[in-house]
């Protein structure tokens, strides 16, 4: 049977040190009440931690109470939430553990607000077909004082999670939230300043939680590189955005794709192993930036291969983590036969 062979190995970028190469990406609990973190948050994020994660990233933060996704998701707008955010990270230290959070704005995505915002008035029905109780509102379009204090929300949260002892931060830029929209001609018809340079919030927005970050600590940012709805962008201006974003001051991206409504077949690519790894591959030649990869990669030998292309750094293990919090510890024993893969990278 093949070796493991890059997957255990340690990385680095500034003064974050991993003792592996693989990221528990953000993914949503929806157990959060006022935006509070809670013994769920710490069971399921600190079992990781024991189960050795080189990297966990926590849960879409949001920076506003009508940022959320859900009226369940986590908050960090009060310093009551970042103190019980710190419960969590500190038991994560204590496994030898590192953990980012990630901070964002679901914008026009928000369910279950009364105040739904967005950069312009387009209202978002994406699941509403598969998921008919999903009733998104048309979203108030942002003034440019609002947008202002939206980019100051994000500054201060980063500096809550600063003070937490958070190890990285994770500007949440994906996936059809409120920086895409203002990034996606498709969702972004704004005539002012913020239409013309659809990238301008979300550089203002790194630069501000940039500001308030210690400059030896990494900023990730995490991109859709492709829309995978009906006339969406594509790679090109994905590598445009991750240019841009890393000029704004990003340490590492987090690449992914889709987010902005109902799959187009014909723009979509198809649901394999390893099927956005041609967008980190894309990403990391315009940027040189260290690279997170993900994508129905929990076979431990596929995530070894697509360390050992150099298409990524760093590999996110979403389902596998969901599934098994001690995946990693199972790879030495891996039951998994090794194949070649090189034809979902084509």
């Amino acid at each position: 049977m093949a070796k493991i062979a890059y997957i255990n190995t340690p990385f680095k970028v500034k003064n974050l040190s991993l003792k592996n190469r693989i990221v528990m990406p953000p993914m949503c609990q929806y157990q959060a009440k006022d935006g509070l973190a809670n013994d769920w948050h710490f069971v399921h994020y600190v079992s990781r931690a024991v189960g050795g994660v080189g990297l966990i990233i926590l849960e879409m933060t949001n920076i506003a109470p009508n940022g959320r996704i859900s009226p369940n998701c986590l908050g960090l707008w009060n310093d009551e939430q970042r103190d019980q955010l710190k419960r969590i990270v500190d038991a994560v230290h204590a496994q030898e553990g590192k953990i980012a959070i990630q901070i964002a704005h679901a914008g026009r995505k928000a369910l279950g607000e009364s105040d739904v915002v967005s950069c312009s008035p387009i209202r978002y029905d994406g699941n509403v077909e598969a998921n008919p109780k999903w009733q998104y509102q048309t979203p108030r379009e942002l003034t440019k004082s609002e947008i202002a204090d939206i980019i100051e929300k994000f500054k201060q949260s980063t500096k809550r999670a600063v003070e937490a002892g958070f190890d990285a931060i994770e500007i949440h830029g994906a996936h059809g939230y409120l920086i895409h929209q203002f990034s996606s001609s498709k969702t972004n018809i704004r005539t002012d300043e913020y239409g013309k340079d659809k990238l301008l919030f979300g550089e203002q927005v790194i630069k501000a939680a940039k500001s308030v970050m210690p400059k030896d600590m990494p900023l990730i940012v995490r991109l859709s590189a492709q829309e995978y709805g009906t006339n969406g962008y594509d790679i090109n201006y994905g590598c445009q955005i991750a240019k841009r974003f890393a000029q704004a001051g990003a340490d590492v991206l987090d690449v992914s794709g889709g987010g902005d409504g109902q799959l187009d077949p014909k723009h979509t690519p198809l649901f394999h192993a390893g099927y956005q790894v041609y967008l980190a591959r894309a990403i990391r030649k315009v940027t040189n930036l260290p690279i997170i990869t993900v994508g129905m990669l929990e076979d431990p030998y596929l995530a070894d291969y697509v360390l050992s292309t150099g298409d990524a750094d760093l590999v996110a293990i979403g389902r596998g983590l969901l599934k098994d919090p001690y995946w990693p510890l199972r790879i030495p024993a891996s039951p998994f036969i090794p194949t070649s893969y090189q034809v979902a990278f084509k």
